[in-house]
């Protein structure tokens, strides 16, 4: 489901966020392995986040095309909805 925090829409399974806008920018919650390969080959598309948790990626969505913009979000999603 969808929230707002502070202005801004964060997408959550219970109350857990996958997705949102922070700082003017979409972060999603990716798994480890994939998103520090994506931070080696597409720099310009995906940059880390400095959080405690972890596992989090700033991603440039203008550089994505649906389908893998669709991907990314359905991994994100399977990172916090319960087993």
């Amino acid at each position: 489901h969808e929230v707002t925090y502070k202005g801004d829409p964060w997408f959550n399974v219970g109350r857990k966020s996958f997705a949102l806008v922070w700082n003017d920018r979409v972060v999603l919650k990716l798994d480890t392995a994939h998103q520090e390969l994506l931070f080696e080959i597409r720099p310009e598309t995906f940059q880390p986040i400095k959080v405690a948790t972890g596992d989090w990626s700033y991603v440039e969505i203008g550089n994505l095309d649906e389908a893998e913009l669709a991907s990314l979000v359905r991994e994100a999603w399977a990172r916090v909805v319960p087993k």
